[in-house]
């Protein structure tokens, strides 16, 4: 069981400033949020000592795993939404490969997605991938590989990793283009042995119990839910695709955010709706409020995976938690490090 590698975006403040947020029904003060996460007096001193804690997040499937953490950043909100306008976020993150936005959805756009000569041998198992857990990939996406298949039986080498690459960013296109045209409707349930996955239907309970969000920004939840509609006022919307080592391959990740920040506080919405394997989707939910100079920042991960279920579920979510914790404390600390660094620059005129 391969479960300490779950991918785990982690996505905080982004977009331009405005004063107030508009469409939200309320602002919490941090006290308030802290009170809703249920983080208590002990953990709160913790925080302000410069800790990072972690706290419990329901799950709603024995195929979920979820947790939050939260810590002070002693800089002030504007800072961290400008560092992270500038993309600087993709240096928090040791599994990340290559990315790139999808401003454009044409083919051109996945042209840096790539398995490499050294990865020849995953390229060589996607265009031999047959229904099971080896890939995430629909009926459909299967059948075309067969296809394929039969016009590369004595291909080199350097013609099967061209025609592997070549499919797969076609497939990351389709998927793409059906996201956007019908949202989680147009998402391709992925193809098992014995039936499929459904990883709009995940995404779709997640949005619908995400209860820490849903009460201050009702409007983004509705758009979060029935995409494609039109964005509240002043949201900052991003796609990417992503190339992530998990379980020590490289995997495909197709991601949608939605973002909003300003003076009072700020959200952002992300989740992963295609996965190349080891897991289905991940939904996150991360936020940040000025605290006493700084910015007290929470950060929520739900992840899907058909490897927790089952027998030995209860253990399977117990090591799967703390590893992801581990994995999100690791990047908050590497945030944190580095937004000091360039303070200190600042600081220094340099």
């Amino acid at each position: 069981m391969m479960i300490n590698k779950l991918s785990i975006p982690f996505m905080l403040l982004t977009g331009a400033l405005f004063y107030p947020p508009v469409f939200a029904q309320e602002v919490p003060t941090p006290q308030q949020a802290l009170q809703n996460f249920g983080i208590d007096a002990a953990q709160i001193a913790e925080l302000e000592r410069g800790k990072i804690i972690a706290y419990e997040v329901s799950e709603t499937s024995q195929k979920e795993l979820a947790i939050g953490v939260a810590m002070i950043l002693p800089v002030a909100l504007p800072k961290i939404v400008d560092y992270i306008k500038l993309g600087k976020l993709t240096a928090t993150e040791i599994d990340i490969i290559a990315s790139a936005p999808l401003a454009n959805a044409d083919i051109n756009s996945f042209k840096n997605f790539a398995f490499t000569d050294q990865q020849l041998d995953e390229a060589k198992a996607f265009l031999e991938a047959e229904p099971g857990d080896e890939f995430n990939l629909s009926k459909s996406e299967f059948d075309s590989l067969k296809s394929l298949q039969a016009s590369l039986e004595n291909a080199d080498n350097k013609t099967l990793l061209a025609a592997a690459n070549q499919k797969y960013r076609e497939i990351l296109l389709q998927r793409l283009l059906a996201y956007r045209k019908s949202g989680l409707s147009g998402i391709a349930a992925y193809s098992r042995e014995n039936g499929n996955v459904d990883p709009a239907a995940e995404l779709r309970n997640e949005a619908v119990n995400s209860k820490s969000w849903l009460r201050y920004f009702p409007e983004l939840q509705q758009v979060w839910l029935n995409y494609p509609a039109a964005l509240p006022p002043n949201t900052t919307e991003q796609f990417l695709w992503l190339n992530r080592k998990v379980d020590g391959r490289p995997t495909a990740n197709l991601v949608h955010r939605l973002m909003v920040a300003g003076k009072g506080g700020g959200i952002v919405v992300s989740r992963q709706f295609y996965v190349g394997h080891s897991y289905n989707s991940s939904h996150s939910v991360a936020g940040g409020l000025p605290y006493k100079g700084g910015t007290l920042v929470f950060y929520t991960t739900h992840s899907f995976s058909d490897q927790v279920a089952g027998m030995g579920s209860s253990l399977k979510h117990s090591i799967g938690r703390e590893q992801m914790k581990k994995v999100m404390i690791k990047r908050l600390q590497r945030l944190n490090k580095d937004l000091k660094r360039k303070a200190a620059m600042v600081g220094s005129g340099d």
